[in-house]
Protein backbone atom coordinates (compact mmCIF):
# COMPACT_ATOMS: atom_id res chain seq x y z
CA UNK A 1 0.00 0.00 0.00
CA UNK A 2 1.19 3.20 -0.40
CA UNK A 3 2.15 5.43 2.46
CA UNK A 4 -0.05 7.88 3.22
CA UNK A 5 0.32 11.41 1.78
CA UNK A 6 -0.28 14.72 3.91
CA UNK A 7 -1.47 17.74 2.03
CA UNK A 8 0.03 20.73 3.83
CA UNK A 9 -2.29 23.15 3.94
CA UNK A 10 -1.07 26.86 2.64
CA UNK A 11 -2.47 30.50 3.36
CA UNK A 12 -2.56 33.52 2.51
CA UNK A 13 -2.51 37.03 4.27
CA UNK A 14 -4.42 39.60 2.73
CA UNK A 15 -4.63 43.38 3.47
CA UNK A 16 -6.74 46.08 3.06
CA UNK A 17 -5.32 49.53 3.63
CA UNK A 18 -7.06 52.33 4.39
CA UNK A 19 -6.97 55.98 5.70
CA UNK A 20 -9.46 55.18 8.99
CA UNK A 21 -8.96 51.11 9.36
CA UNK A 22 -6.30 48.46 8.55
CA UNK A 23 -8.44 44.99 7.64
CA UNK A 24 -6.44 42.05 7.80
CA UNK A 25 -7.45 38.69 6.95
CA UNK A 26 -5.91 35.19 6.92
CA UNK A 27 -7.07 32.86 4.31
CA UNK A 28 -6.78 29.15 3.85
CA UNK A 29 -5.54 27.89 -0.22
CA UNK A 30 -9.15 28.13 -1.21
CA UNK A 31 -9.77 31.59 0.01
CA UNK A 32 -11.91 30.76 2.84
CA UNK A 33 -11.84 33.45 5.90
CA UNK A 34 -9.21 31.62 8.73
CA UNK A 35 -9.20 35.04 10.93
CA UNK A 36 -9.72 38.24 9.84
CA UNK A 37 -8.69 41.22 12.22
CA UNK A 38 -9.85 45.39 12.08
CA UNK A 39 -6.85 48.14 13.64
CA UNK A 40 -7.35 51.65 13.41
CA UNK A 41 -4.41 52.80 10.78
CA UNK A 42 -3.77 56.18 12.57
CA UNK A 43 -2.14 57.55 9.45
CA UNK A 44 -1.32 60.52 11.33
CA UNK A 45 1.68 58.38 13.06
CA UNK A 46 3.43 57.98 9.82
CA UNK A 47 4.63 55.35 7.27
CA UNK A 48 6.97 53.84 9.68
CA UNK A 49 3.84 53.55 12.46
CA UNK A 50 1.56 51.72 10.05
CA UNK A 51 3.88 49.57 8.59
CA UNK A 52 4.18 48.52 11.99
CA UNK A 53 0.90 47.88 12.65
CA UNK A 54 -0.01 46.17 9.94
CA UNK A 55 2.93 43.62 10.62
CA UNK A 56 1.27 43.44 14.32
CA UNK A 57 -2.07 42.43 12.70
CA UNK A 58 -0.55 39.91 10.93
CA UNK A 59 1.52 38.03 13.87
CA UNK A 60 -1.94 38.33 15.70
CA UNK A 61 -3.46 36.87 13.19
CA UNK A 62 -1.02 33.73 12.48
CA UNK A 63 -0.44 32.91 16.06
CA UNK A 64 -4.74 32.86 16.48
CA UNK A 65 -4.88 30.81 14.15
CA UNK A 66 -1.83 28.51 15.17
CA UNK A 67 0.36 29.00 11.84
CA UNK A 68 3.81 30.18 11.05
CA UNK A 69 5.39 32.14 8.25
CA UNK A 70 6.41 29.01 6.99
CA UNK A 71 2.82 27.80 6.55
CA UNK A 72 2.40 31.16 4.23
CA UNK A 73 2.11 31.00 0.58
CA UNK A 74 2.34 34.99 0.29
CA UNK A 75 0.74 38.08 1.18
CA UNK A 76 -0.75 40.61 -0.88
CA UNK A 77 -1.32 44.25 0.02
CA UNK A 78 -4.10 46.32 -1.66
CA UNK A 79 -2.55 50.58 -0.87
CA UNK A 80 -4.35 53.24 -1.72
CA UNK A 81 -2.91 56.03 -3.88
CA UNK A 82 -0.09 55.72 -7.14
CA UNK A 83 2.65 52.74 -6.78
CA UNK A 84 5.61 51.16 -8.30
CA UNK A 85 4.32 47.60 -8.72
CA UNK A 86 7.02 46.06 -9.81
CA UNK A 87 9.36 47.69 -7.95
CA UNK A 88 7.05 46.81 -4.68
CA UNK A 89 6.93 50.91 -3.78
CA UNK A 90 4.21 52.95 -2.35
CA UNK A 91 5.13 56.30 -4.08
CA UNK A 92 2.39 58.80 -3.08
CA UNK A 93 -1.04 58.14 -1.02
CA UNK A 94 -3.14 61.67 -0.55
CA UNK A 95 -5.00 60.19 2.84
CA UNK A 96 -1.76 59.68 4.29
CA UNK A 97 0.98 62.04 6.35
CA UNK A 98 4.06 61.46 5.44
CA UNK A 99 4.16 58.47 2.91
CA UNK A 100 5.94 59.10 -0.13
CA UNK A 101 8.24 56.14 -2.08
CA UNK A 102 7.56 53.78 0.99
CA UNK A 103 9.30 49.87 0.30
CA UNK A 104 5.89 47.98 1.04
CA UNK A 105 7.36 44.99 -0.24
CA UNK A 106 11.25 44.59 0.50
CA UNK A 107 9.70 45.53 4.15
CA UNK A 108 7.40 42.78 4.24
CA UNK A 109 9.55 40.43 3.03
CA UNK A 110 12.32 41.26 5.32
CA UNK A 111 9.95 40.21 7.99
CA UNK A 112 7.56 37.10 6.20
CA UNK A 113 10.17 35.26 4.66
CA UNK A 114 7.97 34.84 1.51
CA UNK A 115 6.59 36.67 -1.43
CA UNK A 116 4.65 39.91 -0.73
CA UNK A 117 2.65 41.87 -3.75
CA UNK A 118 0.66 45.37 -4.00
CA UNK A 119 -1.93 46.99 -5.99
CA UNK A 120 -4.14 49.68 -5.49
CA UNK A 121 -6.49 48.62 -3.33
CA UNK A 122 -9.54 49.51 -5.25
CA UNK A 123 -7.99 46.75 -7.49
CA UNK A 124 -7.68 44.39 -4.65
CA UNK A 125 -11.74 45.03 -3.91
CA UNK A 126 -12.41 44.69 -7.58
CA UNK A 127 -10.58 41.56 -7.22
CA UNK A 128 -12.55 40.49 -4.52
CA UNK A 129 -15.95 41.07 -6.20
CA UNK A 130 -15.34 39.63 -9.41
CA UNK A 131 -14.30 36.42 -8.26
CA UNK A 132 -16.82 36.16 -4.93
CA UNK A 133 -19.30 39.01 -5.50
CA UNK A 134 -21.30 41.44 -7.26
CA UNK A 135 -18.96 41.18 -10.21
CA UNK A 136 -18.88 37.28 -10.34
CA UNK A 137 -19.41 36.30 -13.88
CA UNK A 138 -19.14 39.42 -15.49
CA UNK A 139 -16.31 40.83 -17.80
CA UNK A 140 -16.39 44.52 -17.92
CA UNK A 141 -16.85 45.99 -14.20
CA UNK A 142 -15.78 48.99 -12.41
CA UNK A 143 -15.89 49.26 -9.03
CA UNK A 144 -16.14 52.41 -6.91
CA UNK A 145 -15.03 52.77 -3.54
CA UNK A 146 -16.23 55.36 -1.61
CA UNK A 147 -14.32 55.46 1.82
CA UNK A 148 -11.62 57.82 3.63
CA UNK A 149 -11.07 58.95 0.04
CA UNK A 150 -12.45 58.22 -3.91
CA UNK A 151 -11.33 55.31 -6.46
CA UNK A 152 -12.30 52.90 -9.07
CA UNK A 153 -10.95 50.02 -10.69
CA UNK A 154 -11.77 48.75 -14.07
CA UNK A 155 -11.81 45.44 -15.74
CA UNK A 156 -12.38 45.32 -19.41
CA UNK A 157 -13.36 42.22 -21.36
CA UNK A 158 -11.81 40.35 -18.82
CA UNK A 159 -8.70 42.13 -18.01
CA UNK A 160 -7.83 44.35 -14.95
CA UNK A 161 -6.64 47.22 -16.18
CA UNK A 162 -3.67 49.07 -15.42
CA UNK A 163 -2.27 52.18 -17.83
CA UNK A 164 1.14 53.08 -18.18
CA UNK A 165 1.87 53.97 -14.45
CA UNK A 166 -0.76 52.17 -12.86
CA UNK A 167 -2.78 54.93 -12.32
CA UNK A 168 -6.48 53.86 -14.17
CA UNK A 169 -9.55 54.26 -12.40
CA UNK A 170 -8.30 57.40 -10.31
CA UNK A 171 -11.68 59.16 -10.48
CA UNK A 172 -11.50 60.49 -7.13
CA UNK A 173 -9.38 62.81 -9.02
CA UNK A 174 -11.38 63.66 -11.87
CA UNK A 175 -11.71 67.63 -11.61
CA UNK A 176 -15.40 68.69 -11.41
CA UNK A 177 -14.72 72.43 -10.01
CA UNK A 178 -12.08 74.94 -11.07
CA UNK A 179 -11.43 76.64 -8.23
CA UNK A 180 -12.91 73.89 -5.68
CA UNK A 181 -11.52 72.54 -2.73
CA UNK A 182 -7.41 72.04 -2.48
CA UNK A 183 -6.16 68.15 -2.90
CA UNK A 184 -3.28 66.57 -1.96
CA UNK A 185 -2.56 65.53 -5.56
CA UNK A 186 -1.53 69.18 -5.77
CA UNK A 187 -4.77 70.18 -7.55
CA UNK A 188 -8.01 71.24 -6.97
CA UNK A 189 -11.77 70.64 -7.20
CA UNK A 190 -11.35 67.05 -7.46
CA UNK A 191 -14.64 64.57 -6.92
CA UNK A 192 -12.50 62.63 -4.33
CA UNK A 193 -12.68 66.27 -2.28
CA UNK A 194 -16.65 66.11 -2.20
CA UNK A 195 -17.47 62.64 -2.68
CA UNK A 196 -15.60 61.10 -0.09
CA UNK A 197 -16.30 60.28 4.13
CA UNK A 198 -14.11 63.47 4.60
CA UNK A 199 -15.48 65.14 1.74
CA UNK A 200 -18.79 64.77 2.98
CA UNK A 201 -18.00 66.04 6.51
CA UNK A 202 -16.42 68.91 4.82
CA UNK A 203 -19.40 70.04 3.18
CA UNK A 204 -21.50 69.41 6.52
CA UNK A 205 -19.02 71.60 8.14
CA UNK A 206 -19.29 74.12 5.74
CA UNK A 207 -22.62 74.51 5.69
CA UNK A 208 -23.04 74.59 9.60
CA UNK A 209 -20.45 77.79 9.35
CA UNK A 210 -22.81 79.09 6.89
CA UNK A 211 -24.77 79.21 9.30
CA UNK A 212 -27.34 76.50 8.32
CA UNK A 213 -28.81 74.29 11.84
CA UNK A 214 -28.85 70.83 12.27
CA UNK A 215 -29.46 68.36 14.73
CA UNK A 216 -25.79 67.40 13.96
CA UNK A 217 -24.43 70.26 15.66
CA UNK A 218 -26.62 69.57 18.76
CA UNK A 219 -25.17 65.65 18.54
CA UNK A 220 -21.37 66.75 18.28
CA UNK A 221 -21.69 68.59 21.12
CA UNK A 222 -23.09 65.98 23.40
CA UNK A 223 -19.66 64.10 22.29
CA UNK A 224 -20.50 62.59 19.40
CA UNK A 225 -17.64 62.87 15.93
CA UNK A 226 -19.15 64.13 13.42
CA UNK A 227 -18.50 61.46 10.46
CA UNK A 228 -20.58 60.08 7.73
CA UNK A 229 -22.91 57.83 9.11
CA UNK A 230 -23.92 60.51 11.79
CA UNK A 231 -25.18 62.58 8.63
CA UNK A 232 -26.90 59.51 7.54
CA UNK A 233 -28.59 59.02 11.02
CA UNK A 234 -29.74 63.01 10.72
CA UNK A 235 -30.78 62.12 7.23
CA UNK A 236 -33.10 58.89 8.52
CA UNK A 237 -34.51 61.51 10.78
CA UNK A 238 -35.69 64.32 8.22
CA UNK A 239 -32.97 66.87 8.88
CA UNK A 240 -33.30 69.41 6.19
CA UNK A 241 -28.86 70.38 5.76
CA UNK A 242 -27.99 66.90 6.24
CA UNK A 243 -30.08 65.64 3.67
CA UNK A 244 -29.04 68.69 1.32
CA UNK A 245 -25.66 67.33 2.19
CA UNK A 246 -26.54 63.93 0.72
CA UNK A 247 -28.26 65.18 -2.38
CA UNK A 248 -25.47 67.29 -3.36
CA UNK A 249 -22.63 64.40 -2.72
CA UNK A 250 -25.16 62.04 -4.77
CA UNK A 251 -25.76 64.49 -7.77
CA UNK A 252 -21.75 65.36 -7.86
CA UNK A 253 -21.04 61.63 -7.44
CA UNK A 254 -23.50 60.75 -10.37
CA UNK A 255 -22.02 63.56 -12.65
CA UNK A 256 -18.46 61.57 -12.00
CA UNK A 257 -20.12 58.13 -13.18
CA UNK A 258 -22.12 59.76 -16.12
CA UNK A 259 -18.27 59.87 -17.33
CA UNK A 260 -17.56 56.76 -16.18
CA UNK A 261 -20.30 54.88 -17.92
CA UNK A 262 -19.61 57.03 -21.17
CA UNK A 263 -15.41 56.24 -21.19
CA UNK A 264 -15.37 52.73 -20.02
CA UNK A 265 -19.58 51.25 -21.17
CA UNK A 266 -19.51 48.51 -18.33
CA UNK A 267 -22.41 46.08 -17.65
CA UNK A 268 -21.90 46.58 -13.66
CA UNK A 269 -21.09 49.54 -12.12
CA UNK A 270 -20.26 48.43 -8.38
CA UNK A 271 -20.88 50.86 -5.53
CA UNK A 272 -18.79 49.88 -2.27
CA UNK A 273 -16.76 51.23 0.75
CA UNK A 274 -17.45 52.08 3.97
CA UNK A 275 -19.81 54.95 2.77
CA UNK A 276 -21.60 52.98 0.88
CA UNK A 277 -23.55 51.96 3.60
CA UNK A 278 -25.78 54.83 3.79
CA UNK A 279 -27.16 53.54 0.57
CA UNK A 280 -30.00 54.82 -1.62
CA UNK A 281 -30.46 58.09 0.87
CA UNK A 282 -27.06 59.11 -0.93
CA UNK A 283 -27.37 57.27 -4.20
CA UNK A 284 -31.21 58.13 -5.18
CA UNK A 285 -29.70 61.40 -6.35
CA UNK A 286 -26.39 59.50 -8.21
CA UNK A 287 -28.92 57.14 -9.29
CA UNK A 288 -31.07 60.36 -11.12
CA UNK A 289 -28.57 62.20 -12.53
CA UNK A 290 -27.05 58.98 -13.78
CA UNK A 291 -30.18 58.87 -15.72
CA UNK A 292 -30.08 62.12 -17.37
CA UNK A 293 -26.56 62.39 -17.98
CA UNK A 294 -25.28 59.37 -19.40
CA UNK A 295 -25.49 58.25 -22.75
CA UNK A 296 -28.67 56.08 -23.26
CA UNK A 297 -27.06 53.24 -24.97
CA UNK A 298 -24.00 52.68 -22.20
CA UNK A 299 -26.46 53.35 -19.79
CA UNK A 300 -29.18 50.54 -20.54
CA UNK A 301 -26.37 48.31 -20.34
CA UNK A 302 -25.24 49.28 -17.24
CA UNK A 303 -26.53 47.49 -14.24
CA UNK A 304 -25.37 49.78 -10.87
CA UNK A 305 -25.29 47.46 -8.16
CA UNK A 306 -23.89 47.51 -4.30
CA UNK A 307 -20.78 45.27 -3.43
CA UNK A 308 -22.03 42.18 -1.76
CA UNK A 309 -18.78 41.42 0.21
CA UNK A 310 -18.51 43.81 2.79
CA UNK A 311 -15.55 44.72 4.69
CA UNK A 312 -13.87 41.50 3.43
CA UNK A 313 -14.17 42.79 -0.12
CA UNK A 314 -10.30 44.33 -0.32
CA UNK A 315 -8.83 41.43 2.18
CA UNK A 316 -10.17 38.71 -0.04
CA UNK A 317 -9.25 40.26 -3.04
CA UNK A 318 -5.42 41.01 -1.99
CA UNK A 319 -5.09 37.26 -1.22
CA UNK A 320 -6.91 36.44 -4.83
CA UNK A 321 -4.45 38.78 -6.30
CA UNK A 322 -1.19 37.43 -4.26
CA UNK A 323 -2.31 34.03 -4.70
CA UNK A 324 -2.13 35.20 -9.01
CA UNK A 325 0.80 37.06 -9.06
CA UNK A 326 2.54 33.89 -7.40
CA UNK A 327 1.49 31.31 -9.75
CA UNK A 328 2.32 33.35 -12.86
CA UNK A 329 5.60 33.84 -10.96
CA UNK A 330 6.39 29.99 -10.53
Amino acid sequence: MDPEVTVMTKYYLGVDLAGTNIKAGLFADSFQTVKKVHRPTHEEQGADAVLNRIWSSCEDLMADAGVTSDDIAAAGFGIPGQMDIQKGISIFSPNFTDWQNVPVVQWFQNKLGKPVFIDNDVRVHLYGETTFGAGKGHQNVVLVAIGTGLGAAVMIDGHVLYGASNSVGEIGHMNMYRHGRPCACGSSGCLGRYVSARGIVKTMHDKLSEGQTSIVSQWVVQGEEMTTKLISKAVAQGDETATEVFKETGELLGFGLSNVINLYNPEELILGGGVSAAGEALFKDTRETIAHHSLQVAQNACKVSMAQLGDEAGMIGAAVYASRKLNRSM
